[in-house]
Formats: structure tokens, C-alpha cells, sequence
């Protein structure tokens, strides 16, 4: 636990004395959520509609683009591969690694949603507190989908090279664009394997039409599900030099 601790406490420094990732987690959602707000604003019915899936998805976007090149970082710079020459295990690593960046990731996802019920003025039906706790899954998912991702990345260009193949296609099938029901049968086929349409199912059905936890436990599980198959590949593919 201590070694975990550790990881994690020195993560949580490196971001907060990185300016530019700061900048992203706090002023890179606020800009495109207002953006979206302002064009938006004499559509209120339709805002509330898409917000669900808006939330979702940014906080997927931002979140996976700020754990994979922090993770990034700490494999150029070498820090990634002095901890595995010492005595730290590979589950200490990923797990000291998913809790510091998890609490930068929470807090981005936690300023898209506050932002936008609160600035944007979006209107929700259900428990504040049911929307954090998606939110907090999705975040956990992002986060882990980062790490893996960025093993295979050597520059942070690379990373970006990622989004259009894990985030474009997500965006488009998941039913924030289109409800996956009007989809192609194959595309439907595909949109079920994919994290973000849970994610954009839980909240929706909690955003929109007041339910609880408790009616979108399936949406939960199959995001938890998620996260432990990308920590697991994560484990897999850091290997000691």
C-alpha cells in the first residue's frame, strides 16, 4: 500500500506543477462546454436532450487525453522504467498510477458536470449525486483506457493519432448523434462493445428520465467490466526492461 501511496502522491504533484495539463483539465472543458451552451441557447429542449451524451463523451475525451500523455510522459522520461528495474510490482505501478491521475480525472469530469447544470443551466431529473457516481465510473474506465493506449504510443502525436480510431467512432455510434436503435444492425452490433454507449445510457436515463442506480446497474456493470479488461491489458503490456 505504501508503495501505491507513494506512485500516486508523486503523480498528483507532477500534474499540479504541469501547468499545461491544469490548463486542460480546467479551461479545455469549460470552452468547448460553453461553445456548445451558446449555440444552443434558444434550443433549451434539445440541450437537455444531447447533455447526457455531451457529458459522457467530454468526459471521456479529456480524461483519456490527459492520463495517456501524462503516462506517456513518465515512459520518455524514463521515471516508468526505474520503477519497474526496483522492487515495485506491476499492480502496485497501474494501481498507484489509476489513483493519481483518477483524482485530476475526477475533478475534470466533476467541472464538465457542474458547469454545465449549473453555468450552462442544463435541466436534470434525477439524483445529483447517482449522475456523479456514472461519472466517476466513466472517469475510472477513461483513466484506464489511457494507460493502456499510451503503451503503445511513442510521442504524444501518436496519442492524438488514437482519437479518431477509440474516440470518433464512440462519439458516432453510442446514440449521441443517432439512437443506436436507427443504426445498421452491424453498427448496432459494434455500439454494444462500445463503453460510451452505456455510459451515455446510464445517464440519460437518470438525466432525463429520474431513475436511480438501481435501474441502470447493467450500464454499471458493463463500465466497471471495461476498466478492469483495459487494467488488465494495461498490466500486460508494461513489461520490466
Amino acid at each position: 500500500m505504501d508503495r501505491k501511496l507513494a506512485i500516486a502522491t508523486r503523480i498528483a504533484k507532477e500534474i499540479r506543477r504541469d501547468r499545461r495539463s491544469l490548463a486542460l483539465i480546467i479551461g479545455a472543458p469549460i470552452i468547448v462546454m460553453s461553445l456548445i451552451g451558446f449555440s444552443f441557447q434558444d434550443q433549451k429542449p434539445v440541450l437537455n436532450q444531447v447533455a447526457p451524451a455531451l457529458i459522457a463523451t467530454m468526459a471521456m475525451f479529456f480524461v483519456f487525453v490527459l492520463t495517456a500523455i501524462s503516462f506517456l510522459r513518465e515512459r520518455s522520461q524514463g521515471t516508468l522504467e526505474r520503477l519497474l528495474a526496483t522492487a515495485v510490482t506491476r499492480s502496485d505501478l497501474l494501481i498507484g498510477y489509476l489513483a493519481g491521475f483518477l483524482l485530476f480525472a475526477l475533478a475534470q469530469s466533476v467541472i464538465i458536470l457542474l458547469y454545465t447544470l449549473f453555468v450552462v443551466d442544463v435541466d436534470y431529473a434525477g439524483n445529483l449525486w447517482d449522475i456523479i457516481i456514472i461519472l466517476l465510473i466513466v472517469t475510472i474506465a477513461s483513466v484506464s483506457m489511457g494507460i493502456f493506449i499510451s503503451t503503445f504510443a511513442r510521442n504524444e502525436f501518436q496519442v492524438v493519432q488514437f482519437i479518431p480510431l477509440l474516440i470518433a467512432p464512440q462519439i458516432f455510434l453510442s446514440g449521441m448523434i443517432l439512437p443506436t436503435s436507427q443504426l445498421p444492425i452491424y453498427f448496432q452490433k459494434v455500439s454494444g462493445a462500445l463503453p460510451l454507449t452505456y455510459a451515455n445510457r446510464a445517464l440519460r436515463d437518470i438525466m432525463l428520465r429520474g431513475a436511480s442506480l438501481s435501474d441502470v446497474m447493467v450500464e454499471i456493470g458493463v463500465l466497471v467490466l471495461f476498466a478492469i479488461v483495459m487494467l488488465a491489458a494495461a498490466a500486460a503490456t508494461v513489461r520490466k526492461t
